[in-house]
């Protein structure tokens, strides 16, 4: 059982910038896609941005730009560095990883991934 612990959220202002880190006990470079998704409270989770195991990235329109994923396999790490913050990215963020998804991976959607963090609190105020 992989598990994954998220780690650099926190309150900033509106304009801000935070990086989200999700060290994970596995190997994350066997992971074919690995994620970040956000829920804000009295929504659905929300997938932020996916990153697959060729490297290819996919963002949710609402943070193009602004946010960037990556990882570093050396470090079994999953990163997350969102700028230009807006209220409306108040949330819980959760990294996520799935072994074996690959052609959906672009699709950000969470009922494919089964591997989840705790989760950390991001607070944007304006």
């Amino acid at each position: 059982q992989v598990h994954s612990v998220e780690s650099g959220g926190g309150s900033v202002q509106a304009g801000g910038s935070l990086r989200l880190s999700c060290a994970a006990s596995g190997d994350t470079h066997s992971w074919y896609c690995m994620g970040w998704f956000r829920q804000a409270p009295g929504k659905e989770r929300e997938g932020v941005a996916t990153i697959r195991v060729d490297g290819s990235t996919s963002y949710a329109d609402s943070v193009k730009g602004r946010f960037t994923i990556s990882k570093d396999n050396a470090k079994n790490t999953l990163y997350l560095q969102m700028n230009s913050l807006k209220p409306e990215d108040t949330g819980i963020y959760y990294c996520a990883a799935a072994g074996s998804l690959f052609y959906l991976c672009p699709n950000r959607r969470a009922t494919d991934f089964g591997t989840w963090g705790q989760g950390t609190q991001v607070t944007v105020s304006s």
